[in-house]
């Protein structure tokens, strides 16, 4: 039988995979590049492949249109602007994410930062709620703070991406442990699937697809790249590379070769 989550899940994932653009920052750190005008950027590359983006409400309330993609509500934030840039509090709510048409909700939690356990109480509480309204819940999963010596420690993102499972996440998203085998130890110890964060904008389009194929190739559900893609000269061209390693499971040399020869094509 399906359910209420099931089908939300569906909405933001295609064959069970994952090709999403976080569009959050404008809280964090306001209009950078390529979000300048972040409705613009979802209508660019909704056709292209992309199965859902992250924004806040406030993106969702002022859409221009509807959009085919799957919408997830980011529910927490931070400015880096204030003397605790690390420390996450909810500026919504699952009840009024799903009254905006929202198909999932998500939290960010940095573990290791001294207000860790406010964000963890967070995560709780947002997790009951999703249960509540059968609407799946993605979190954000950190190593970061004051106690993280390496942030790719693979020991490290196993703990952290297994806090999320645990807290009742439906999908955990987290940082590239930066090679193959060492991610996938830590996507056999985390019950439900993981994807992977781009972190900081990589120096090459190749580094970026390399990456996802390892990820995937490992074990994860698929990607959660922000300025690696919003801020490409093609941000539709590469969702449509990375959406050809994820979904339709080409190899990443045969994906490079295309993208290539598309963006000659511009």
């Amino acid at each position: 039988m399906v359910s209420g989550r099931d089908i939300r899940l569906n909405r933001i994932t295609k064959k069970g995979k994952m090709v999403c653009i976080p569009m959050d920052h404008g809280i964090t750190n306001g209009p950078i590049k390529g979000l300048e005008n972040t409705h613009d950027m979802i209508y660019q590359c909704e056709n292209s492949g992309l199965t859902a983006v992250i924004i806040n409400k406030g993106i969702i309330k002022s859409l221009p249109k509807t959009t085919s993609v799957g919408l997830i509500t980011h529910l927490s934030a931070s400015t880096s602007l204030s003397p605790y840039p690390n420390k996450k509090v909810l500026i919504g709510n699952v009840a009024d994410a799903i009254r905006l048409g929202s198909d999932a909700v998500s939290v960010h939690i940095n573990i290791g930062a001294k207000e860790e356990p406010e964000m963890l109480e967070i995560l709780g509480m947002v997790s009951d709620e999703c249960n509540e309204w059968n609407i799946p819940l993605l979190a954000m999963m950190y190593p970061r703070g004051e106690n993280i010596k390496n942030p790719y420690d693979p020991e490290i993102v196993a703990h952290v991406t297994r806090i999320g499972a645990e807290a009742g996440a439906d999908i955990v998203k987290s940082v590239y442990t930066g090679d193959l085998d060492s991610f996938r130890s830590v996507v056999k110890r985390c019950p439900v699937p993981i994807v992977i964060a781009g972190g900081p904008k990589s120096k090459t389009d190749a580094d970026i697809l390399e990456m996802c194929s390892n990820a995937i190739e490992a074990g994860a559900q698929g990607v959660t790249f922000g300025r690696n893609i919003f801020q490409h000269d093609n941000p539709s061209s590469l969702v449509k590379a990375l959406y050809e390693i994820i979904i339709d499971k080409k190899k990443y040399s045969e994906v490079m070769k295309n993208f290539g020869q598309r963006k000659r094509k511009k």
